[in-house]
């Protein structure tokens, strides 16, 4: 017998492009255009190199805590990985061991099949409307557990927190999973759900709003019973998970609010100023409350669009896949970055007339 029949073989999840080439403009993997919190760069311009020999602390304790007085929750109920990826993971391995299938859309981060493969987590996806919306009586069926992106990605629709609300009040009895990634760019956070619903794990990120997608920090806020059952499971995987440089510019980042709101601010008003732009240009799109703009045209296929930016060093997100194919996902950078896009697609559409 082959040692292959004992392999665990997945299909794995399959990253945005990371070009090597940095004079393009970079568009496709939801990343903020601008710097992190000076605060950040500050710490790490006086880090003590001697800390490095040490392992850290695999309490996560400073970040834990400064996170837990921004969200208003004892620090007991906030948890950290490397980034909300690490955090989802765990979430999956410790919460999802029923035989009965846990839910999400069809339309999602497709990272969350992966995770179910690779745990062997039998699973239903549900379809979203032609709206590309939530339908929450999906939902109110047996299952081992949910798991809802909101706002959505990549279709960059948020669910209102009541309906979400109607959704875990109706499976008390499994874990209900709300991803908000992108909950800082309009959406409205299920966080102050947390003390009312056990059941309830709420994921964020610093990937996004935060600037740093580099240092991978992640964070869960739910009960104490949760969060307790996510630490056991943790440190029976890898006690010291948080690196220390990305400990102290975690704290940083989120003792810096103001810079925080600024940031936020102008990538909404950007993106804003962005959809009134495609519009003009033909172009649909969902009301986003991210930091992307999801977007077909009405004349010309998306395949075509994605290949002419790439060619002119544009990167945008594709994926052909049923009921998407003919999108694209397009996140938000600096003003003079979407200018040069808007214009770049104007001269595009007209050449193609």
């Amino acid at each position: 017998m082959s040692w292959e029949n004992n392999v665990r073989k997945v299909v794995p999840y399959v990253a945005g492009e990371q070009p090597k080439n940095k004079n393009v403009i970079k568009l496709n993997t939801n990343e903020c255009p601008y710097p992190p919190a000076p605060g950040v760069e500050a710490v790490l311009n006086h880090f003590d190199y001697d800390v490095l020999r040490k392992y850290p602390d695999p309490d996560v304790a400073d970040l834990r805590t400064v996170l837990a007085k921004r969200y208003k929750v004892p620090v007991e109920q906030v948890f950290v990985g490397v980034g909300s990826d690490d955090v989802l993971a765990m979430a999956f391995l410790t919460f999802f061991n029923s035989e009965k299938p846990i839910l999400f859309p069809d339309i999602t981060y497709s990272f969350y099949d992966v995770w179910a493969d690779l745990y062997r987590i039998p699973y239903e996806c549900q379809a979203l409307d032609e709206k590309f919306e939530i339908k929450k009586e999906d939902y109110c069926k047996e299952n081992g557990g949910i798991v809802i992106a909101n706002p959505n990605a990549p279709t960059g629709v948020a669910a209102p927190v009541s309906m979400i609300e109607e959704i875990i009040k109706a499976n008390q009895d499994v874990v209900v999973i709300v991803d908000e990634a992108y909950v800082d760019f309009g959406g409205e956070s299920c966080v102050p759900l947390v003390e009312k619903y056990d059941n309830l794990l709420v994921v964020q990120t610093f990937s996004k709003s935060r600037s740093m997608a580099g240092m991978r920090i992640g964070f869960a806020i739910g009960s104490k019973k949760l969060i307790g059952f996510l630490n056991d499971a943790k440190f029976s995987f890898n006690s010291y998970t948080m690196n220390a440089t990305s400990i102290i510019a975690g704290v940083a980042s989120v003792e810096d609010e103001a810079y925080f709101q600024e940031i936020t601010g102008k990538v909404i008003a950007t993106r804003e100023w962005t959809k009134q732009e495609l519009a003009r240009l033909g172009f649909t799109f969902t009301d986003s409350k991210t930091n992307f703009i999801f977007a077909s045209h009405k004349s010309i296929p998306a395949q075509e669009i994605f290949d002419a930016l790439r060619e002119n060093q544009i990167f945008v997100r594709h994926w052909n896949k049923e009921r998407i194919g003919n999108y694209l996902r397009i996140s938000i950078g600096t003003d003079e970055e979407m200018k040069q896009v808007m214009e770049f697609l104007e001269n595009f559409i007209n050449e193609r007339k």
